[in-house]
């Protein structure tokens, strides 16, 4: 074998050198990106669920209200005269 068979263009060599420290040297900013982008995201879930969260206790109560108001609503008009006067008398 030739000696020009075996040996590397040193062109090639500063390349792939190149792009090795180039590889090393942006590693910690994608490490860094991709961290703060899986923050975000998680950040985000949590609030759309406390949200859904929020909007779905506010149903709860706003049905306990509407069965409240249901049964006073059912209690005969002259029970609710005898008590409005019961309350009344004891002033």
């Amino acid at each position: 074998m030739s000696e020009a068979a075996t040996t590397v263009n040193p062109q090639i060599t500063d390349s792939v050198t190149q792009v090795n420290t180039k590889v090393v040297g942006e590693t910690p900013a994608m490490a860094m990106g991709n961290l703060l982008i899986s923050t975000s995201h998680a950040l985000s879930t949590g609030a759309h669920n406390a949200t859904s969260a929020q909007q779905q206790g506010q149903i709860t109560m706003h049905a306990a209200t509407v069965q409240g108001v249901n049964s006073l609503m059912s209690v005969g008009s002259a029970v609710i005269g005898r008590t409005s006067e019961e309350i009344i008398e004891k002033k």
